[in-house]
């Protein structure tokens, strides 16, 4: 028996079976009712919708709830879904549904039974509802979302299932979940060799021999190379396999001409061949060419749309940001919406692709104003310990045939000086650390020397999947974790606001690769980019606006970027643009002139409380710049 790589869409992600879009002709109830899983439950009242939804940005914004998360509610809520079984199925068939993800704490009922539970809001995962279904008349899938830790997030998260769902129909023997993967293993003139790695998932021992056939077609349709993998009889569970390919003339995938390839003519793996290259001299180079890496940081979320954000608006941010002359984003702190990482590889940009923002201590959650007030300790740590090696490994199965993501990060600023973790270099007086002190070293804290042993931890996690890109991590307190293991768990090592550290720690650790992995917007940050051979590359906080880490009430959210809410280019924009942009740019910009007050003299002026239009405004000066 033969078995494709082939699935009917190219967005569900699942690498096998026919999938079908399952958002339509759902009920909701944005309250928590103990017996809403079973399937004989009355939901006639419930308010019927359709996929993506997150019914946070339509509550009612209120200075009751975080400011982290720009005011806006959480708590419990059910949706539910009745459906028939699909035609067609059979005792050799199976059927799965398919979540994008769900924020968070979701508990996935079929028929009155558990399928299962998932505490992260931002990975991916399947559920085989074959056991529970109905194979003739209705049934019902129940999902309870509990995101009643409001302040869980140091930004807006959304709530609900905000992103897609699919129903996945196949054989019983199938290609196993994110089962197969690609790298090119070789290019040497103009021939490219490519490893094809192949799962196969059997509910039991097999009589009959299986094969795999790999064929990959170019961007017309044309074939280009195959190849097969005797499987003979299967053993029960998963079977893996690899095979190699070879092509002539390969096009590779780069910024100017994202080719891509595909894997059989309805496949969902896309195919991008090209080479990364690492260097604590040179930098980063992409196909042999060294380059600058100008890349900005992305929250989830588009301002009033909230975090169900459709495929129209991301395609508008991404071309709008590679027009400005960015050539790669940071998904920041989390895995993203699928079609994201898709949208990347067609434009040309490159991604790093980021596991958490908080591990097993949970970070400060400012509920009254960004910095102000007392912080709350709501989080995601308690499922850490449980869930992180799966979160992580399902990230890089998922994300791995995209040949946009070209890094992998353990992690953001989980060694922020006292938060949680301390260490005793905090006490040190050295002019250079420059990074919030908190007050020093703290003995009561968790010990710095942790982050070293749990960066190791998921680093080779990471690497038990995919050894084809280096493991990086966004570091916020560098001069503590130099202390520790961490630098040295990954390959390539992130400076977040501290590029006063590059040429010191390039000096004491020459072997180690560095760039800025959270920068600032101005230009010192840039020219210590552009400047020094041995620093790759940065990227901005931020791409766009975003909700959450609001100041005080009526704040929403961040005005740190370079496009607004409705992804249109700001002022910093277009100064961005004036640095990084390989086309000539011209921008002029009109500040508003403040009415003029009476001091305490009775005399006209301005006030004493003086700052730059630039710090009112976020604007930056008048800028021109041609290439020409």
């Amino acid at each position: 028996m033969l078995l494709l790589l082939a699935s009917q869409s190219m967005q569900a992600q699942v690498s096998f079976g026919e999938t079908s879009l399952f958002n339509d002709g759902w009920l909701f109830l944005l309250q928590d009712v103990a017996d809403a899983k079973n399937p004989d439950f009355n939901d006639s009242s419930w308010r019927k919708l359709s996929l993506p939804h997150d019914w946070s940005i339509e509550g009612q914004l209120s200075q009751e709830y975080a400011s982290c998360t720009g005011y806006l509610p959480a708590g419990i809520a059910w949706y539910r879904k009745h459906f028939k079984t699909p035609d067609g199925f059979d005792g050799n068939t199976t059927l799965s549904i398919y979540f994008e993800a769900i924020y968070n704490r979701s508990e996935v009922y079929l028929n009155g039974h558990l399928l299962g539970k998932r505490p992260n809001g931002y990975v991916s995962f399947l559920y085989d509802m074959t056991p529970y279904l109905n194979k003739k008349g209705e049934n019902v899938i129940a999902v309870r979302v509990d995101h009643s830790r409001i302040a869980d997030s140091r930004w807006y998260t959304g709530s609900g299932i905000y992103r897609d769902v699919w129903l996945v129909k196949a054989p019983q023997v199938h290609l196993s979940q994110w089962g197969v993967a690609y790298r090119l293993k070789q290019l040497q003139g103009s021939k490219a060799t490519v490893e094809v790695d192949v799962a196969v998932d059997a509910p039991k021992a097999t009589k009959a021999n299986y094969s795999t056939a790999v064929v990959l077609k170019d961007a017309s349709g044309k074939q280009v190379a195959d190849g097969r993998i005797d499987l003979g009889r299967l053993a029960k569970g998963q079977t893996k396999r690899t095979l190699e390919i070879s092509l002539n003339n390969p096009q590779l995938w780069n910024l100017k001409r994202p080719y891509l390839y595909r894997l059989v003519d309805t496949t969902s793996v896309r195919v991008g061949l090209r080479t990364l290259q690492f260097d604590a001299n040179k930098g980063f180079a992409l196909n042999g060419e060294w380059m600058k890496v100008k890349g900005v940081c992305l929250h989830h979320d588009a301002g009033v749309l909230g975090a169900a954000v459709p495929r129209e608006v991301w395609v508008r941010k991404v071309k709008e940001l590679k027009r400005m002359g960015a050539n790669a984003i940071r998904m920041s702190h989390n895995p993203q919406a699928p079609m994201l990482y898709d949208i990347c590889d067609q434009e040309g940009l490159l991604v790093m692709d980021e596991g958490s923002d908080e591990w097993e201590f949970p970070k400060k959650k400012w509920v009254e104003g960004w910095n102000n007030g007392k912080p709350a300790f709501d989080g995601t740590y308690d499922f850490f310990e449980e869930w992180i090696d799966r979160d992580v490994a399902d990230m890089v199965r998922r994300d791995r045939n995209h040949p946009c993501v070209f890094l992998w990060s353990v992690g953001n600023e989980v060694d922020y000086p006292n938060d949680p973790y301390s260490h005793p270099i905090l006490d040190g007086k050295n002019a250079v650390i420059n990074q919030p002190m908190s007050g020093g070293y703290k003995k009561d804290a968790p010990n710095a020397e942790r982050i070293g042993k749990i960066a190791k931890r998921i680093a080779a996690v990471i690497r038990g999947i995919d050894t084809s890109r280096p493991v990086t991590g966004a570091l916020a307190g560098v001069v503590m974790s130099n202390q520790t293991e961490y630098p040295e768990a990954i390959d390539v090592v992130g400076y977040n606001y501290t590029e006063n550290r590059y040429d010191i720690d390039h000096k004491e650790y020459p072997q180690r690769i560095i760039y800025g992995s959270e920068t600032g917007v101005g230009y010192d940050s840039w020219k210590a980019v552009r400047d020094k051979e041995h620093i790759f590359g940065q990227f901005i906080w931020t791409g766009t606006d975003y909700l959450g880490e609001s100041g005080r009430w009526p704040s929403r959210g961040l005005n740190t970027g370079l496009l607004d809410f409705g992804s249109f280019k700001k002022p910093r924009g277009w100064f961005r643009a004036a640095l990084w942009s390989e086309e000539p740019v011209c921008y002029i910009g009109a500040y508003p002139i403040f009415p003029q007050r009476t001091n305490a003299n009775g005399r006209r002026g301005r006030g004493g409380n003086q700052v730059s239009a630039e710090a009112r405004t976020g604007r930056q000066p008048s800028v021109c710049r041609s290439t020409g």
